[in-house]
C-alpha cells in the first residue's frame, strides 16, 4: 500500500463528490421537466417521438401500469437483440464474415444486455459483428440504463408524493433519461476516449507479422509455429462510453477495460471509473431535492461512500500483500518471489494501472453493478477477490447501477427506518410517511429473492458434476468461489466473472440467463409496489419521537443494516469459498 496509490484513490472520490451535486441538480430538472440548456435541441426530438409512438406525455401511470410498460419494452428490445445476433451472417457491417450466434448463446446474451448485466460467455471480437455490437448491444446499453434510471425516479416520486395513485409516465421517463442524460454525456465521453487512443472505425481486422514467432503445442501433441497475429478493430469508443456511464460493463474485446484499445492510458482509466459513479452519486442528490430534504440525499450518499471505502481498503491491502505460496517454490525463482511479495500481487493486472488502480477499479465496478474489469478478479488474492463478490452480494447499493443502486438502497432505507421504529417502540416513519406492514413485507420479498436465486442456482450447480463442475478450471474453495461469483454476478446484473469458469455451455447459458432475468424483473415488482403504496399516503408532521433520516446516526444505522443482512445471508458460503482459500494459502504461517 503506497502513498501514491492512496492519493489516486482520494482524488477519484473527491472528483465523484464534486460532480454529484451538479449532476444531481441537472437530473432533477430533467425529470421534473424544468428548463435545461439542451431543451432547444432535444425538446423537438422528444415531441416527435411522442407523436410517432402515440404516447401522451401528460398521462401518468399507477405502479402496476408502469411495471407492465417496463416489462413490455424490455421484452421487445430483448427480441430485437436476439434476432440481430441470429441473423448477423446475412446482415451488413460484418467484415470478418462471422456466422450467426448459436441459439443458446444468443438467448443468454440478449437477456444479459436487456437486464443491464452484460454477462459475456463468448469472445466478442470473434463472435459479434460490428452491427451486432452496435444495434444489438450498444443500444441496449442505453435502454437498460434508461430503464433503471426511470425506475429509480418512479420510486423517488413515490416517496415525494402524497395521496396520489400514480408514479409518472414510464415512456416519458425513459425518453428523457436517454435523450437528456445518457446520450449527450456519452457523445462527449466517446470523443474524449478517442483522444486517448480508443479506436473508432469500421475497418476489417488487421493481420501483422510477429517480431518473434511463437511455437505452441496443439491438442494433437504436435508443435505449431505462429508467425502472424490478428488485431481486431471496430467502433469501440462509442460503445465504451455508454458501457461505463450506463454501468453496463460489456466489453467490445474479450480483455474488456484491460485491453489497450478500450482503456489505453491512466487518464482513460480514471475517467472510466469516474463515469461509472457519476449518475449513481448524482441520483442521491436528486433524491434529496425531489423529496424536499437535501440532507437526506447526502446521508444516503455518505452510507455509499463508507461501504465503498471499506471495500477499497480491503482490496488494496490484500493485493498489496502478494502471494505467500511463492515462498515455497524452488530457489531458482526465489528472487522473483521476493520481488513480487514486496510489490504485491501483480498476477492478472496491467502494469500501466498497477495494484492501486486495479484494486480501485475492481471495487468500483462491483459496487456499481457495472462489471467492466481492468484486471482479472480470478487472479486476485482470496480476500481481494472476495471483496468484489461481497460488493455484489450486498445488493450493489454503493453506489449501485444506474437507478438500480438507488432503488435498492431505498429498500434498505425502509428496513432501517422500520428497525429504528421497533427500537423506540413507535410506528416507523420515513419522511413523514408511516411504514406499515405491506411496505415491510414487500421490502423483505425484495431482499429474499436475491439470495434465493444466487444460493439456489449455486447449490444445484455443485450437485451436477457433468453440467456444472466440468466447466471449472479450479476445484476446492476457489472452484466454489467461481460458481458462486457467476450466479452472484448474474443475479446482481453485474456481469463480471472469475475467469476460470467456462460458462459457454447449455447449462450455464440457460441457468445464468434465468438468474439475470429474475434478478432484474422479479425484484422490480415489489420495489414498485412499495413506491405506489408510499405515494398514496398522507404526510404526518414530525414529532420528538420521529427518527431523523438526515443525520450521521441514520448513515450508521443504514450501513449496519446492509452489512448485517448481507452477513447473515452469505457468510456461510463465503466461509467455504474465499475465507477458506485464504486460510489454506496462509496455512504454513498459521500452523
Amino acid at each position: 500500500m503506497t502513498l501514491n496509490g492512496w492519493l489516486q484513490i482520494a482524488l477519484f472520490m473527491a472528483a465523484v463528490l464534486l460532480l454529484a451535486k451538479p449532476m444531481g441538480s441537472y437530473m432533477t430538472a430533467v425529470f421534473e421537466r424544468r428548463k435545461t440548456v439542451l431543451d432547444v435541441v432535444l425538446s423537438p426530438c422528444e415531441r416527435l417521438l411522442y407523436r410517432v409512438t402515440g404516447v401522451n406525455p401528460s398521462e401518468e401511470m399507477p405502479w402496476t401500469q408502469y411495471a407492465v410498460a417496463m416489462l413490455v419494452f424490455s421484452a421487445a428490445t430483448l427480441l430485437l437483440t436476439y434476432v440481430v445476433e441470429r441473423l448477423q451472417h446475412v446482415l451488413p457491417l460484418n467484415p470478418q464474415h462471422l456466422p450467426g450466434v448459436e441459439p443458446a448463446l444468443a438467448f443468454n446474451t440478449a437477456i444479459s444486455f436487456t437486464t443491464n448485466t452484460n454477462w459475456q460467455s463468448y469472445v466478442p471480437e470473434t463472435t459479434m459483428s460490428y452491427l451486432s455490437q452496435m444495434l444489438g448491444l450498444a443500444t441496449h446499453n442505453f435502454w437498460s440504463a434508461a430503464v433503471g434510471l426511470a425506475l429509480a425516479i418512479a420510486f423517488v416520486r413515490g416517496i415525494a408524493r402524497r395521496e396520489m395513485k400514480t408514479l409518472g409516465n414510464f415512456w416519458v421517463d425513459l425518453t428523457r433519461g436517454t435523450l437528456w442524460v445518457l446520450l449527450p454525456i456519452s457523445v462527449v465521453f466517446a470523443l474524449v476516449l478517442v483522444s486517448q487512443g480508443v479506436v473508432q472505425n469500421f475497418k476489417a481486422y488487421d493481420t501483422v507479422k510477429l517480431v518473434e514467432p511463437q511455437t505452441i503445442t496443439g491438442a494433437d501433441g504436435k508443435p505449431t509455429t505462429i508467425t502472424t497475429q490478428t488485431i481486431a478493430q471496430g467502433p469501440v469508443a462509442s460503445q465504451e462510453a455508454i458501457k461505463m456511464l450506463g454501468t453496463n460493463g460489456g466489453g467490445f474485446f474479450n480483455g474488456n477495460s484491460a485491453h489497450p484499445f478500450e482503456n489505453p492510458t491512466p487518464l482513460s482509466n480514471f475517467l472510466q471509473m469516474l463515469s461509472i459513479f457519476l449518475i449513481p452519486a448524482g441520483l442521491c442528490v436528486t433524491l434529496g431535492q425531489m423529496v424536499g430534504s437535501p440532507k437526506h440525499g447526502w446521508a444516503v450518499l455518505a452510507a455509499m461512500v463508507v461501504l465503498w471505502f471499506a471495500g477499497t481498503l480491503t482490496t488494496f491491502w490484500a493485493e498489496s500483500q502478494g502471494n505467500p505460496a511463492l515462498h515455497t517454490v524452488d530457489a531458482a525463482v526465489s528472487q522473483t518471489a521476493s520481488r513480487e511479495q514486496a510489490g504485491g500481487n501483480m498476477e492478472g493486472k496491467e502494469v500501466r494501472f498497477g495494484i492501486a488502480n486495479s484494486a480501485l477499479f475492481a471495487t468500483v465496478t462491483t459496487d456499481a453493478s457495472c462489471g467492466a474489469v481492468n484486471g482479472m478478479h480470478d487472479s486476485f488474492t482470496p480476500l481481494g477477490g472476495m471483496v468484489p463478490m461481497v460488493n455484489i452480494l450486498l445488493g450493489e447499493v454503493a453506489f449501485g447501477g444506474v437507478g438500480a443502486g438507488l432503488y435498492g438502497m431505498l429498500v434498505f432505507v425502509v428496513m432501517a427506518v422500520f428497525i429504528a421504529g421497533l427500537m423506540v417502540g413507535r410506528t416507523p416513519e420515513y419522511l413523514g410517511k408511516k411504514i406499515e406492514a405491506f411496505d415491510v413485507q414487500m421490502a423483505m420479498l425484495y431482499l429474499l429473492i436475491f439470495p434465493l436465486l444466487i444460493l439456489g442456482f449455486a447449490a444445484v450447480t455443485v450437485l451436477l458434476p457433468n453440467l456444472g463442475l466440468s466447466s471449472l478450471a479450479n476445484h476446492g474453495p476457489h472452484g466454489l468461489s467461481e460458481i458462486v461469483y457467476a450466479y452472484t454476478s448474474a443475479t446482481g446484473n453485474n456481469g463480471s466473472a472469475f475467469a476460470g469458469l467456462n460458462a459457454n455451455t447449455h447449462w450455464y447459458n440457460d441457468s445464468l440467463a434465468a438468474a439475470m432475468f429474475f434478478g432484474r424483473f422479479m425484484m422490480v415488482v415489489p420495489m414498485l409496489s412499495i413506491a405506489g403504496n408510499l405515494a398514496s399516503k398522507k404526510i404526518a408532521p414530525a414529532t420528538a419521537g420521529t427518527f431523523p433520516v438526515t443525520t450521521p446516526l441514520f448513515t450508521v444505522l443504514l450501513t449496519g443494516v446492509i452489512l448485517i443482512v448481507g452477513a447473515l445471508t452469505f457468510f456461510p458460503v463465503l466461509s467455504l469459498g474465499p475465507v477458506l482459500e485464504h486460510l489454506l494459502m496462509h496455512a504454513g504461517q498459521l500452523f
